[in-house]
C-alpha cells in the first residue's frame, strides 16, 4: 500500500521523450468506485497555485507504465511534442 505523500516525491517521466514532468500536486479519484482517475502535475512556473504560466498536467491512470522507488513513468503528449510522439516506441523494433 502506497500513501499520496510517497507519490509527491517521486518525479515524474514522461517514456516517449525521457523529460521530466514534474512532481505530483494532486490527484483526481473517483468517489464512486474510490480509484484514482488521474495524477495533476503543475504547469511549469506554477508555485503554491500561483503565478500560473501554463495549465496543469493532468496524467490518466491508464497512461501509468511503471511505479518505480524514484520515478513514476507515463505516457504523455505534449501538444509542442505532437510531431515526434511515437505512441509505442519499442513497436520500431519489432520491424
Amino acid at each position: 500500500m502506497m500513501k499520496i505523500s510517497d507519490f509527491q516525491v517521486k518525479d515524474v517521466v514522461n517514456v516517449a521523450n525521457g523529460k521530466k514532468l514534474g512532481h505530483i500536486a494532486d490527484l483526481e479519484i473517483n468517489l464512486s468506485t474510490g480509484k484514482i482517475e488521474s495524477l495533476i502535475i503543475p504547469g511549469p512556473g506554477k508555485m503554491l497555485g500561483f503565478f500560473a504560466r501554463e495549465s496543469d498536467i493532468v496524467i490518466p491512470w491508464r497512461n501509468i507504465v511503471k511505479i518505480g522507488t524514484d520515478v513514476i513513468l507515463v505516457r504523455y503528449m505534449d501538444a509542442q511534442d505532437s510531431g515526434e510522439y511515437i505512441k509505442e516506441p519499442f513497436d520500431q523494433l519489432k520491424k
